[in-house]
């Protein structure tokens, strides 16, 4: 049988709620097996959850970063408690395959968010596709994002893409700073659905490819789908759930 692990990004922050959990798990009777404690921010949150990508495990978050969206608050006096009665999620990542200049393929895996940027002071031309259906022939643009429910309030939501709800099964394309033509606003599509943004002009306008935070220069062709096979199960406070947060964001006005 596995047993619990705790995992702490290296700031002072995350190292000090890491001391106080290990004593309180230590003097408890909490004894969950298969379960991570992640304490750190998103960032550090996303970056665990790929290197655990063919594990079982559950993984609950501790919020010692900034916005901490995947997160769950801290609380000392009740954390065996919110251990305890925490509620899980799944959720499944995008997968980005880019081919660059060099007709090389690099594969990774985005959680929230697949992000195309222009690579230079020209900006990109793209083409992007659906499938075998064309969506636009040619965006001209500081780029385009593609997100997951769960990354629809990060990137996506600052370059006005629309908030999905968790079980929509939807996928957000949306446009960044889009120059021609100046009113698309982008696209929701089905979470089945490979996405294909091919860079018009690599030459004079080269692009990068960023699966969450991890950048492929020189970018000639990116596809984007889901990847159903890998299931990433997150535990949130009952009070506290991902969708509740993603809720509270729509009740802003910030709905699709």
């Amino acid at each position: 049988m596995s047993k619990l692990q705790i995992i702490s990004d290296k700031n002072k922050k995350s190292l000090t709620i890491k001391n106080i959990l290990t004593k309180k798990i230590e003097t408890s009777q909490f004894k969950k097996s298969n379960l991570v404690i992640v304490i750190g921010g998103d960032g550090f949150m996303l970056q665990t959850l790929k290197k655990n990508k063919n594990s079982k495990k559950e993984f609950y978050g501790i919020n010692s970063g900034n916005y901490g969206f995947l997160m769950n608050i801290f609380s000392s006096k009740n954390i065996i408690k919110n251990l305890t009665k925490a509620h899980m999620i799944s959720i499944s990542p995008l997968e980005m395959t880019v081919r660059n200049k060099n007709n090389k393929l690099k594969k990774s895996l985005a959680i929230n968010e697949v992000s195309i940027l222009r690579q230079s002071r020209q900006a990109a031309s793209l083409s992007i596709k659906q499938g075998s259906r064309q969506i636009i022939k040619k965006l001209v643009s500081d780029g385009v994002l593609v997100s997951t429910p769960a990354g629809s309030t990060a990137y996506n939501l600052s370059v006005h893409g629309p908030i999905l709800s968790l079980n929509s099964k939807k996928l957000s394309i949306s446009p960044i700073s889009p120059f021609r033509p100046r009113r698309w606003k982008g696209k929701i599509v089905n979470d089945k659905s490979k996405i294909t943004i091919t860079n018009l002009n690599p030459v004079k306008r080269p692009i990068s490819a960023v699966a969450d935070n991890l950048e492929v220069r020189n970018a000639k062709s990116i596809t984007i789908k889901t990847n159903t096979k890998i299931k990433f199960n997150l535990l949130y406070d009952k009070n506290r759930s991902l969708q509740k947060k993603i809720k509270i964001e729509q009740l802003r006005g910030e709905t699709i």
